[in-house]
This record gives structure tokens, C-alpha cells and sequence, in this order.
């Protein structure tokens, strides 16, 4: 069986695919290029499957105790003045804001610290060089030690180092999607009252304020419509020179988010983009989240593939007593409708300030949001499955509930199932997601399945299209 594995990417994807391969026998290493865990980042969400796989890694109670509690979303005028406001409770937690949102940090150190105890973090290095045969890779660290692997995992986002390594060229895989977005600290220019707020203003840019903990601060948001921009990624200060100039004379709180944006130290700046690899795997390498599928930084999925990913690709190389060549196809066959139907709805609704065309980005109507674009369809998920479930084909009581809700119920060799019902992703996309955990014999099997049915469910959730105007 193999049993060591180098993970590249210590943010999300990287954390969540270690705990689940030590919880399977493996021994995973995680080596990241920055010197430590990054604190703050932008707002992510986490719903649909996601919100059960967390379940499964008992994670849940922390995260709810770090959550950002947003009320909702408001679309306000150049002068300040409210035009249209979406509260969450409008669209059950899947519309713009979800019903649970948390620092992009805060998750990251909760994964850090579920894992750290028992495995390695190689922090402040990376990849250099990938040297596979038959029998394991070679890996030469920047920091010039070398060591072997028999497993390589690129879980390192949009500009994956492994993917260029393994696979080939960015150029060949990272499809720019029309745009750029910008995420830092400021102060909060007025009470935001735990909702977040976003001015479009002429031109194709969006500002955006969401809440933080600390209500004396907020994460400021600056997005805006442009070709392929020819700039250095490593060169912050010329990044935010452009900002200033693409937001100056640009009415709300632009000015108050651009005078913070100097001496801004989390500032995150980075094209609007998706991530298209054919195959996600090469050899003894394989990719996980952003690095092999990226819808887009705006479509608010990221977080869900990255840690439903993890959780299947880990399955799957449980189920097959570590055999690469066997689990690699198949955590991409059991992913593949999934993480297409994701990155389609980045072109029929976005979780933040502009929905996204084959041509680029352009501003929605808050009144556009409806059920009838919520993620995914009925869920089963056999929670008490241990070391991890084998998502198979669905069996037990499917329920179909209105409100698009979750239901509890006992019953079976694994307890408790939790059974959702919502309508289908987007108005194109008529398909309901099923998912569930078997067992082989009397061992529980991790391997995985998610499966797409075109079959509604018995009830659907009906399409909301009202939001209040102020």
C-alpha cells in the first residue's frame, strides 16, 4: 500500500486531503511557501456537501464559533443610499451570502490545528523539481533538500508550481474569465451592520465592504472588467498603483478603501480565472482543488470543491489499498459531473457583486438570485461511517423538503442521515446531486461517489425572486 505522500499547499485543499489520508493510513507531508499559516483573507462559504464533510471531520463546532454572522447582502448607490438588499434567510443560506461564511484564514488555521498533531508541515518552502519512476518521486525542495515520495499532490491553487512541473505551462490550463479582484483590511468607513455591501459603479467595477470580526474593520473588495493585464504577480506595490488608478474619482467609500490600500498587509490581488486540466493526474502526481479545477474566484465554490475533492480523492486511494493508477481515474470519474455543473454555474450566477459570461463579467440585477440557482440537489450522507464513507449510490429515505432544509433521521448500519432536497443549480442545469456512504463487508469503505440525476426530486424548491427595497 502506498503510504507517503507529499501535499504542495497549505491553505485549504492541502489540510483537508492530510487529515483525511492519516485518518486512511497514510502519511501525509504538507510543505508551504509561506513561513507560516496565513491569518485573515477574503470571506469564503461553505455549503452544500462541503457543510457535511466538515461535519465528518468534527470541525463543525469550530467553525460555527468563528463564523461571520452576515445578514445579508445590499446593493448601495454612489451617495451611500440602499438601493436593493438580499437578506440571507431570502434564499436558505444559498444565495450571494451563505449560511455559514468565515474568514478564509480562520478556516485554514482550523484545519492546521485538527491536523498538526500528527502530521508534518514544511512551511517558508516549496517544489523545485519532480522526479518520478516507477517506484516513487524524487523531490528537490527550493531549500535544496531532496526526498522521496510515493505520491505527489499538487493542492497549491490557481498558479499551481505541481501542475506546471507535472502537467505543462499555466498558460495551457488558466483561462481568464474577463477580469481582476482585490481583497485587503480597512477600517470601517460606517456600521455595516453584518451585512455586506457593494457599490457597481460605472465602467465594469465593483467596491465591496464585508463584515469582520472586529466591527472596526472590514474586508474591502475591489473588482473590475479588463482584458489579460501583462503585470508581475510578485510585485505588490505596482498591483496596488493599479488599483488606485482603475478606482480614483469613484463615489461611496472609495477613497476611504483606496487611502487603506497603501499600507494594506494582507492584500490579495490576482486575475479573475478558471482552472480547465483535462486529466488530473500524471503519473504518481495528482491535483486537488484550485489547481486542477477552478470555476472562478467570484462563483463562491472554490471552498466546496476543494474540500469535497479532498475528501474523494483521499477515498479513493483508500479504497484501492493505495494503487495510484486505480484511484487517480476514479476520484476523477466520481468528481468530474460535479466539478462541471460548479464551474457552469460561474456563468449563471456569482456569489458576489457580478455574474460571469462566456465573454467576460457583467453586473446582475439582485432580483436575478433565485432557489432555482442554489447548490447542489438531495444530499444523503451516512454520517457515522469511520474512518470515512464510500459516496456510492444512494440508498436509504430521499426526502424532498420545500425550504430546501436539512432533515435528521436514525436508521441504518451508519445512524444518522441527513437527507436535502433544493432544486436544481442553475435555470439551464436541471440536476439533483446524490450523495452517500456504503460499507464493504463489515469494515467501512472510504471510497467515493457523487452522482447527477435528472430526475427532480418530488418536491422542489420554489424560486424566490423578491428582495427588499429601501
Amino acid at each position: 500500500m502506498t503510504k507517503t505522500v507529499l501535499i504542495s499547499g497549505g491553505g485549504i485543499a492541502g489540510p483537508a486531503l492530510a487529515y483525511w489520508l492519516r485518518r486512511h493510513g497514510f502519511t501525509p507531508t504538507v510543505v508551504e511557501i509561506a513561513p507560516a499559516p496565513r491569518p485573515g483573507g477574503q470571506t469564503i462559504d461553505i455549503r452544500g456537501i462541503s457543510k457535511d464533510v466538515v461535519e465528518r471531520m468534527g470541525l463543525m463546532p469550530a467553525i460555527k464559533q468563528r463564523q461571520l454572522h452576515e445578514r445579508g447582502l445590499a446593493y448601495v448607490k454612489a451617495n451611500g443610499r440602499t438601493g436593493a438588499a438580499m437578506p440571507a434567510e431570502l434564499l436558505d443560506g444559498a444565495g450571494p451570502v451563505a449560511d455559514i461564511e468565515i474568514l478564509r484564514g480562520d478556516l485554514a488555521e482550523i484545519l492546521y490545528d485538527a491536523t498538526a498533531g500528527d502530521i508534518e508541515y514544511l512551511y517558508g518552502d516549496s517544489i523545485a523539481a519532480l522526479d518520478q519512476d516507477t517506484t516513487g518521486v524524487l523531490v528537490t525542495f527550493t531549500s535544496g533538500v531532496q526526498r522521496r515520495f510515493d505520491l505527489v499532490v499538487g493542492a497549491d491553487g490557481v498558479h499551481s508550481r505541481v501542475r506546471r512541473l507535472a502537467f505543462g505551462p499555466e498558460e495551457e490550463f488558466v483561462q481568464h474569465l474577463g477580469g481582476y479582484t482585490s481583497y485587503f483590511t480597512v477600517e470601517t468607513p460606517e456600521p455595516l451592520n453584518h451585512w455586506m455591501k457593494i457599490y457597481s459603479a460605472p465602467g465594469g467595477r465593483w467596491v465591496g465592504l464585508r463584515p469582520d470580526h472586529d466591527p472596526q474593520y472590514a474586508k474591502a473588495l475591489l473588482s473590475f472588467r479588463s482584458p489579460v493585464i501583462s503585470y508581475d504577480r510578485h510585485d505588490v506595490e505596482a498591483q496596488k498603483s493599479l488599483l488606485a488608478q482603475r478606482f480614483a474619482g469613484l463615489g461611496w467609500h472609495t477613497d476611504h478603501i483606496l487611502a487603506a490600500l497603501r499600507d494594506a498587509d494582507d492584500f490579495y490581488f490576482d486575475s479573475i480565472s478558471r482552472v480547465v486540466v483535462p486529466e488530473w493526474s500524471r503519473g504518481r502526481v495528482v491535483l486537488v482543488g484550485d489547481a486542477g479545477y477552478c470555476g472562478s474566484p467570484l462563483a463562491g465554490h472554490g471552498t466546496a470543491l476543494s474540500l469535497v475533492g479532498a475528501y474523494v480523492l483521499a477515498g479513493e486511494l483508500a479504497a484501492a489499498d493505495g494503487d495510484h493508477v486505480r484511484a487517480f481515474p476514479s476520484y476523477q470519474a466520481q468528481m468530474q459531473a460535479y466539478v462541471d455543473l460548479n464551474r457552469t454555474r460561474s456563468h449563471c450566477g456569482s456569489t458576489q457583486s457580478s455574474g460571469e459570461t462566456q465573454s467576460g463579467l457583467r453586473p446582475r440585477r439582485p432580483s436575478s438570485w433565485s432557489k432555482s440557482e442554489a447548490l447542489p440537489g438531495i444530499l444523503t450522507l451516512r454520517s457515522n461511517a469511520k474512518p470515512g464513507p464510500r459516496l456510492a449510490s444512494v440508498f436509504g429515505t430521499r426526502r424532498a423538503t420545500s425550504s430546501a432544509s436539512s432533515t435528521m433521521s436514525r436508521g441504518g448500519s451508519y445512524g444518522s442521515s441527513i437527507d436535502r432536497a433544493t432544486s436544481q443549480p442553475c435555470t439551464t442545469q436541471k440536476s439533483w446531486w446524490k450523495v452517500s456512504a456504503t460499507r464493504r463487508g463489515n469494515v467501512p469503505n472510504s471510497r467515493t461517489s457523487i452522482s447527477r440525476s435528472s430526475a427532480p426530486p418530488s418536491a422542489k424548491a420554489s424560486a424566490t425572486r423578491a428582495f427588499d427595497r429601501r
